[in-house]
């Protein structure tokens, strides 16, 4: 048994998810895995089904009729991690541009020192991103920097999708309610977090863009994140956060 589940959303990931999921069980550390699958053509589902006779009782698949959107995936998985004894809960994506090896020190973070959310952060000390153009380093920068001076979140990668939470934090906020599916679905439920007083621990990582598979990202998404934190902000302004259990 483990008190750690690690959350991967997957569409089309058939030449990441096998060495994904090794990985993560050759940790010192045990964790157990959900993937969240959105109907993935590639058969990446029928992979992780083989790997389930492997390992019984620490891989698990959810599967869903689309791709739904990353923000629903991460909800449907935080539902699931819920209604079962997990005490913390990760999210991180399939392509290994988040390390499995710092899955530990995100739950020390939590465990052993005390906060409530830790954050795989590119951006403590300088830019520690490997293989992204230029372009693209910049825009995600200053995406977080235009994030900080509109909501005041004293997080320096409020975009990263590499997390993770007790219990207690997915417990107190109203899942149904979060609002966004993409980008700025990382940002609402930090920005949350923080507004309902939990402490959040930035730890330094290196994050190392894909070399296999096909990048999700759209322009649409960072659309809904740019409008996004500004209906954050002005919502925060308006209607107090309340933790769901008080």
């Amino acid at each position: 048994m483990s008190d750690t589940l690690v959350i991967i959303p997957t569409y089309n990931e058939k030449e990441n998810i096998e060495k994904i999921i090794r990985k993560v069980f050759s940790l010192p550390k045990v964790f157990h895995v959900l993937i969240v699958e959105d109907n993935s053509p590639d058969g990446t589902a029928d992979i992780v089904k083989r790997l389930m006779t492997e390992f019984p009782d620490k891989l698990f698949i959810e599967e869903r009729k689309g791709k739904l959107g990353l923000g629903t995936a991460y909800i449907h998985g935080f539902k699931w991690a819920l209604k079962r004894d997990y005490k913390y809960v990760n999210e991180m994506d399939a392509d290994f541009s988040h390390n499995p090896d710092d899955l530990i020190r995100l739950y020390d973070a939590l465990a052993k020192d005390g906060y409530d959310v830790s954050i795989g952060s590119r951006y403590i000390k300088g830019v520690n991103v490997v293989n992204w153009p230029m372009g693209r380093i910049l825009m995600s920068y200053f995406a977080s920097m235009y994030v900080r001076i509109i909501t005041r979140i004293p997080v320096q990668d409020t975009t990263a999708g590499f997390v993770c939470y007790t219990r207690g934090v997915l417990e107190n906020i109203d899942l149904d309610k979060v609002k966004f599916i993409g980008y700025a679905f990382q940002i609402e439920m930090k920005f949350t977090a923080w507004k309902l007083g939990y402490k959040i621990k930035e730890v330094d990582v290196i994050f190392t863009d894909r070399t296999e598979g096909t990048s999700k990202m759209s322009g649409g998404i960072f659309k809904e994140a740019i409008f996004g934190v500004l209906q954050l902000r002005l919502k925060s302004i308006f209607k107090p956060y309340k933790r769901v259990k008080g």
